[in-house]
């Protein structure tokens, strides 16, 4: 089993990435992370995320249920449930992930080479600020608490495989999907 890991900070588009690649190849699954931030109007439990009290995410914790797990922000936890892999890999598929940059190098260790860890940069860190504010799904709080680790994640861009810029989205999908696709052959 292979896997493929996206990262990039909040905005940068590597979810709208992730959605267009799934869509062409059908030797991937969606990696369903599990949080514990408020589901988004749009977003469904089991599809997007699985959505857990803090609670119930820090028993999951205290029972090694999780391939990788972070504590993202104050009791904003964010992680890759055993299980989630197990259930792709019991349907003989590939692994799609998308997740921040510490889960991607912890994912990224534990598979070694048959893990390919692509990083979406945004043309620049002003129009990353744009992206956050126009979408609207963000208190004024978690807006800036994003921003500032964006800062960090940033910088960590070349720790990855592969990096792509985000300045035109078509293009990005279109170079996205073929790197993927030569990965997986």
């Amino acid at each position: 089993m292979k896997s493929i890991i996206f990262t990039a900070p909040s905005g940068s588009g590597k979810t709208t990435i992730v959605k267009y690649i799934i869509e062409h190849c059908s030797e991937l699954m969606f990696s369903i992370s599990a949080c514990t931030r408020m589901q988004r109007t749009y977003e469904v439990n089991g599809i997007d995320y699985y959505f857990l009290s803090v609670d119930a995410f820090k028993k999951n914790i205290a029972e090694h249920q999780f391939l990788e797990w972070q504590e993202v922000y104050d009791n904003g936890f964010y992680g890759t449930l055993l299980s989630e892999m197990n259930r792709i890999k019991q349907l003989q598929k590939n692994l799609i992930f998308d997740i921040d940059i510490n889960g991607a190098k912890d994912i990224k260790q534990y598979f070694g080479n048959e893990c390919l860890t692509i990083f979406v940069q945004p043309p620049s860190y002003k129009t990353l600020v744009k992206r956050l504010i126009e979408r609207n799904t963000e208190s004024k709080l978690t807006l800036n608490h994003r921003l500032e680790k964006a800062k960090l994640e940033l910088k960590s861009a070349n720790d990855f495989d592969i990096i792509i810029l985000n300045k035109d989205l078509e293009i990005a999908k279109s170079q996205a999907l073929f790197l993927v696709q030569q990965f997986l052959k």
